[in-house]
């Protein structure tokens, strides 16, 4: 799919015109250290900006770089990251600086193909790390970006991310990477909201409350403050579906078990 270099020009204009504007500040935007990018693009996946703000300086206050992270113990990790939704996202975070620290001397890759690897680094943040820590040139899609896209340059819905990727390779403006990619962020936010375009994402969310989500983040909140609790405390607290949920977050190690003769089964969070 081709476009005139005047259409690409106009729309990189149109959206540099409302970044210089509208920008948005926040503390990730104020850095270029690989490792707190890193931190800051695998807090904003399926979170919204303004939640992350109050918790990304307090991360890098108590993990101020990967070896302070891949030493601390899942519990303290998870404890941080309270209020932030889906612990696993946590718990990979950690794994992450673990394999970091071990394999690459400390230091965050640069490179798509290597981050795309590790724990918790899906397409979009393997190439989103190195466009905000090292304006490198290379587009980054996701949920908003592709609909910012498809609205502006008339896509169909349909279009393949592997397409629509070479749509954004192709007007991205040389040199100016990161600067893009926050304008897109914020044009997308702030002016062609879902709302307003009708345009639908991927994929959606269910309900949260009631679901094995809602009972994977109170039994992880309530593990965080204590030593241990008995599976009949955390069933009391929550009825039957607990146990669903306690078997799901045991098996990915965000929890584990152990039993004493004479109290029953007990749970908390791996040291």
């Amino acid at each position: 799919m081709k476009f005139k270099q005047e259409q690409i020009e106009q729309f990189q204009k149109k959206v540099f015109a409302f970044y210089r504007d509208n920008r948005r500040t926040f503390p990730w935007r104020e850095t270029t250290d690989r490792y707190a990018v890193l931190v800051s693009e695998i807090m904003l996946q399926q979170t919204r900006a303004e939640r992350v703000v109050g918790k990304f300086p307090a991360w890098l206050e108590r993990f101020p770089d990967i070896r302070s992270l891949a030493d601390a113990s899942l519990k303290e990790v998870l404890s941080y990251w309270s209020g932030l939704g889906y612990n696993a996202r946590g718990q990979r975070l950690h794994r992450c600086a673990e394999i970091i620290a071990g394999e690459y001397g400390g230091v965050v890759p640069s490179l798509p193909e290597t981050l795309i690897n590790l724990p918790g680094i899906g397409v979009y943040t393997s190439r989103s790390i190195p466009v905000f820590a090292d304006n490198r040139d290379i587009a980054a899609v996701d949920t908003n970006i592709r609909r910012i896209y498809i609205h502006e340059l008339g896509l169909p819905e349909n279009i393949r991310p592997a397409e629509l990727l070479c749509v954004a390779e192709a007007a991205l403006p040389c040199g100016r990477s990161r600067d893009w990619h926050n304008a897109l962020m914020d044009y997308g936010a702030l002016c062609l909201t879902g709302k307003r375009t009708g345009i639908r994402p991927l994929t959606r969310q269910s309900k949260f409350e009631g679901s094995k989500r809602w009972y994977r983040g109170k039994i992880v909140r309530d593990l965080v403050t204590a030593e241990a609790l008995r599976l009949e405390e955390l069933t009391e607290r929550y009825g039957e579906k607990v146990v669903d949920a306690l078997t799901e977050l045991e098996s990915e190690g965000l929890v584990e078990s152990y039993t004493l003769e004479a109290s029953g089964t007990f749970y908390k969070i791996p040291e």
